[in-house]
């Protein structure tokens, strides 16, 4: 244990591995954050929690059985020429809930904007089901995690340092991520989006059908940059609204006055 403290690439893993448990993990942050921001506002922090200390649970306890975690990855049986291991069928139904619970929450935004009622929620749930719900995109998303740690790293000390410290600086940060994603209707339609594109990759994952996520990520970082500077447009438009006594000179006001001229 200790000769492992003394190689240079080891903490090169270990800092490599947590960076990207990092960005593995902001799916499952937001798709916490966006499920409890349905409970009463007591609750939240608390299955927030909740939810990461399962996160972290699963994590450790699948590196522990890794021998479970190749076994996965053997074919269980056929069909139509491809072979279909455990871990196919789980990224399968893990994807084709997140695309069914994301799609579901995006009518929740629009059926919440027709009946003029808090456009950032779209309905309550019971503590009980967010939990439940919770758990079962936290071992989608912990399996595929750990699959991706383990084609990485030998060492399993590192992976469970890594996973440790990752789902750590997610805690930390869980709950500020919840409150911009839950205080910005259009990031949280962004976000949604987001979930039903990362179900679709693991739905095909689990077709046997592999998608480079390093391209999905690009766009995801690109889309949330664009979205980022129009909230601070439209952040500058509304003070320059508030400190100035005439209306702002915008496209609709411009064309009003050229045609009254």
């Amino acid at each position: 244990m200790i000769e492992l403290l003394l190689e240079p690439q080891v903490w090169l893993a270990f800092a490599t591995l947590t960076a990207l448990e990092l960005v593995l993990g902001i799916d499952n942050i937001i798709f916490i954050s966006i499920l409890v921001d349905k409970l009463p506002a007591r609750q939240r922090e608390r299955a927030r929690r909740i939810g990461l200390f399962f996160a972290l649970f699963m994590r450790v306890g699948l590196l522990l059985g890794l021998a479970w975690i190749v076994g996965l990855t053997a074919p269980l049986f056929s069909v139509l020429g491809l072979a279909v291991t455990g871990r196919m069928l789980i990224l399968a139904a893990g994807g084709a809930f997140l695309v069914w619970k994301s799609v579901g929450e995006i009518r929740g935004l629009f059926a919440g904007a027709d009946d003029h009622t808090s456009v950032g929620r779209g309905g309550h749930l019971g503590f009980g089901t967010a939990i439940l719900q919770i758990t079962v995109i936290d071992l989608v998303f912990s399996l595929d995690s750990i699959i991706t740690a383990v084609g990485m790293v030998d060492q399993v000390p590192v992976m469970i340092a890594a996973v440790i410290v990752s789902v750590g600086l997610m805690m930390a940060f869980a709950g500020a991520i919840g409150n911009f994603v839950s205080s910005h209707p259009t990031i949280k339609m962004l976000a949604l989006a987001f979930l039903v594109v990362v179900g679709a990759v693991l739905l095909a994952e689990g077709l046997g059908q592999a998608i480079p996520k390093g391209y999905v990520y690009s766009a995801m970082a690109f889309s949330l940059a664009v979205e980022l500077l129009n909230i601070r447009l439209r952040r500058r438009l509304a003070l320059a609204d508030a400190s100035s006594p005439e209306p702002a000179r915008t496209p609709e006001t411009m064309g009003r006055t050229a045609s009254s001229a």
